[in-house]
């Protein structure tokens, strides 16, 4: 039987989507700042009953658009608060991502390259992260890639509908994060129209009057009843502040320079660095098809417009990273040996099989003390098996470098899936369970015990999120309980310690 004709690419690519994309959904602790602010503010809108303006902690929260947090309450509504209920959406949005550039891969090239970057895309380090969080990134990303490529259908076939859905994608989008959503369809498409030298081609499909107006139809409601509701205060946090801002100004601290997105792009694509930078090697030929072209200019704009924006976050690349998916599917037998294939993800088992042993003589240069007391307790969490593990895992990867055994596409389909079991199984668990389990336990106690928490000096709102409750954020006085850090104690002087681990306290003023 044929590799085109087998059942077992299927079967792999289900175990790749498991592995990369549900695998310990619920299972680990919301992560902060992200998750738990948008954990928080959906939780604060089942609690209201108010589904047209988000809040966190009371407070207004113009971030991000309204459909990521409906799709997060009905979740919620459906199987109850918690990380599984609030990951969800983000999963299977992540999911349907996967199914698209199948399809569109399947239709352009053939099968078999479609399960390899179907797989790829599913088993990449960045893209597992994002489709396991509760934000809106993973929807972002279907509804960009959705609309790139229904342009594309559009442009090769001409038909209306292919237009009219892009516009429904792009409304959609701007519902989940806003403008972003129509900047990278409309520039992306301009650029290599105006490299084919057609924009005529361009004005007709931007300016289309039943595409705007299935446009309006979808995207504008919210934003006009939210604006009826909110008047400036939507204008000036939605618009100035979390759009406009973010590329004019490095907001709340997320800066870096032009070369910021190079290592990003690198570490984000593991296990298949390698087959990225077999893939440059083909510069040459990125302007031999037309398909290819529109490929290149759809990660190019991304990875330059986001290079020069003042704001500088590790997903904002994502937006580009589809189109990587098939350029590198296209490099996998032209890559030297199966050496290269496989070195990325050994030097990342490597790093990992060592870190316990580096942690202690990093501690005496680490100058937070949270930090140092997180990482001098947190270190314990590393088990015996932790070495064994990395160990043996190491071991199988030199094996399968040496082997004849499997064919290179197998070695690949067992990389993507060893890499997310070693991710998604034992790194992120760990990884949680130093920075957030002692977050959600002492939320959990204050819980149970009924206490009125005062949150100092310490952003964190998954403990909200866990608490179910409001938290003060005002300094606490004498008789009340605070959860802050644990050098923040010395503010205050005489207390009585109700929990510490891992740098998080919870105390009584005395």
């Amino acid at each position: 039987m044929s590799y085109r004709e087998s059942h077992y690419p299927t079967i792999i690519l289900i175990l790749g989507l498991f592995f990369g994309f549900y695998y310990n959904l619920g299972s680990v602790a919301l992560f902060n700042l992200d998750e738990g602010a948008f954990g928080e503010a959906t939780r604060e809108m089942i609690d209201s009953g108010n589904y047209l303006t988000t809040y966190l902690n009371g407070a207004l929260r113009f971030d991000k658009p309204i459909l990521i947090y409906w799709l997060q309450a009905l979740s919620v509504h459906a199987f109850g608060l918690g990380e599984f209920a609030l990951r969800l959406p983000s999963a299977l949005s992540a999911t349907m991502w996967v199914v698209v550039l199948y399809n569109f891969v399947k239709s352009h090239y053939d099968r078999e390259l479609a399960f390899v970057s179907a797989f790829m895309m599913a088993t990449t380090l960045q893209i597992s992260i994002i489709a396991k969080a509760s934000i809106a990134d993973a929807l972002l990303n279907l509804l960009i890639a959705s609309s790139m490529f229904l342009f594309y259908r559009y442009y090769t076939h001409r038909t209306k509908l292919h237009l009219y859905l892009l516009f429904l994608f792009v409304a959609l989008g701007v519902l989940t994060k806003g403008p972003v959503a129509i900047l990278i369809p409309l520039a992306v498409s301009f650029i290599f129209l105006a490299i084919k030298g057609e924009l005529e081609v361009w004005i007709k499909m931007v300016f289309n009057p039943i595409g705007i107006l299935i446009f309006l139809a979808v995207a504008m409601p919210w934003y006009i009843l939210e604006y009826l509701d909110q008047g400036e205060r939507f204008i000036d946090g939605f618009f100035l502040k979390h759009n406009l801002d973010r590329f004019n100004t490095s907001l709340e601290g997320h800066s870096g320079s032009l070369f910021y997105f190079i290592p990003v792009v690198l570490i984000g694509l593991t296990p298949y660095t390698t087959l990225l930078i077999r893939a440059i090697r083909d510069i040459k030929l990125w302007f031999r098809d037309d398909l290819t072209l529109f490929l290149i200019v759809w990660f190019g704009f991304v990875f330059i417009f986001f290079s020069l924006s003042g704001t500088k976050l590790p997903h904002y690349v994502i937006y580009g990273y589809t189109p990587l998916f098939i350029l590198m599917a296209l490099s996998i037998d032209k890559i030297r040996s199966d050496v290269m294939l496989l070195l990325s993800p050994v030097i990342l088992f490597v790093i990992l099989l060592i870190l316990p042993h580096i942690v202690p003589f990093a501690e005496p240069y680490i100058k937070k003390p949270f930090v140092k007391a997180m990482v001098s307790s947190g270190v314990d969490e590393f088990g015996w098996w932790w070495s064994i593990f990395f160990v043996l895992l190491i071991g199988l990867y030199l094996w399968m470098m040496k082997s004849d055994r499997l064919s290179r596409r197998y070695k690949m389909f067992a990389m993507g899936i060893t890499t997310m079991i070693t991710i998604n199984g034992i790194v992120m668990p760990t990884y949680a369970s130093i920075t957030q389990e002692p977050i959600k336990e002492v939320a959990l106690i204050a819980k149970e015990r009924g206490y009125d928490i005062y949150l100092w000096e310490f952003n964190v709102p998954t403990f909200m999120v866990y608490r179910e409750q409001l938290t003060h954020r005002e300094r606490p006085s004498k008789g009340d309980i605070v959860v802050t850090k644990i050098d923040k104690l010395n503010n205050f002087g005489e207390y009585k310690m109700l929990y510490n681990k891992h740098g998080v306290v919870m105390a009584e003023i005395r």
